[in-house]
């Protein structure tokens, strides 16, 4: 008698991108009986440094066990996971893709200029950026060219991928690559923010679900106090220049604008 293996723990992902609405959306997500996510939200398995690309899936779900609350909910509870480096770092991919191919990914896109000056804001707050805007910005390929592990824990590329992170055609063809287009949804931040309800039944919808509950706190999850400049500000437009390619190449190849 054979045993049969069990099925991998985390059914769905929301892997991207960050500073496009992830927390909120993991929070909303976390209000519904049927879905549970990790208590402080990224469980930041399949970038972790010590991650073993030999471990089989009961080796990757006791790494996710002690990330979730006691109660696992019924048989018919998805477990997720919200880490938004998922899609960016080439390296997770594949370790995702051998853990479970039938994983559903929800991915959230921003305009590319508000995602990479939100970044930016971040790493500033935190102190693990010194550099101004402009010199931060023209420096940053550099930088991630300096890096020999993109997956250690103070990398360029966790922290100073600005631009980089905004090539979203480049992050899905990886991903389609991997993963058939009918496990993606993607969705748009500012719908999420804007929208919030119509979202999370579209992800409900998707993840095979029952429609979200009614009593779902839709309210801000985070409000920045420096909102970014407007739209033709000749800071957005410089760094609307600067992502250029990026945003024609998502345009060319996946039809996707943000005008």
């Amino acid at each position: 008698m054979t045993n049969t293996p069990a099925e991998p723990r985390i059914a769905f992902l929301i892997g991207g991108v960050q500073k496009a609405g992830t927390s909120a959306l993991a929070q909303y997500l976390s209000a519904h009986p049927q879905l549970r996510l990790p208590y402080n939200k990224e469980a930041h398995v399949f970038d972790a440094e010590d991650f073993a690309d030999g471990a089989d899936t009961a080796a990757i779900d006791a790494r996710f066990a002690n990330l979730f609350t006691a109660d696992s909910g019924t048989a018919d509870t998805l477990h997720g996971d919200a880490t938004p480096i998922s899609l960016f770092l080439p390296q997770c991919l594949p370790r995702i893709t051998r853990y479970n191919p039938a994983l559903r990914w929800i991915v959230l896109l921003r305009e590319p200029a508000e995602r990479a000056l939100s970044h930016y804001r971040m790493e500033r707050a935190r102190g693990w950026e010194r550099w101004p805007l402009w010199p931060a910005m023209l420096l940053e390929r550099w930088r991630l060219r300096l890096d020999r592990d993109p997956l250690a824990a103070d990398s360029h590329h966790r922290r100073h991928s600005y631009r980089a992170r905004g090539d979203y055609a480049q992050q899905l063809d990886r991903l389609y690559a991997q993963f058939p287009s009918q496990h993606v949804l993607l969705l748009r931040s500012e719908q999420l923010r804007t929208q919030p309800a119509t979202c999370v039944a579209q992800v409900c919808a998707f993840l095979g679900v029952a429609a979200p509950p009614a009593n779902i706190d839709y309210a801000p999850v985070f409000v920045s106090n420096t909102p970014p400049p407007a739209r033709n500000s000749l800071t957005m437009r410089l760094l609307r220049w600067l992502l250029r390619r990026e945003r024609r190449a998502l345009g060319e190849r996946y039809g996707i604008t943000f005008d």
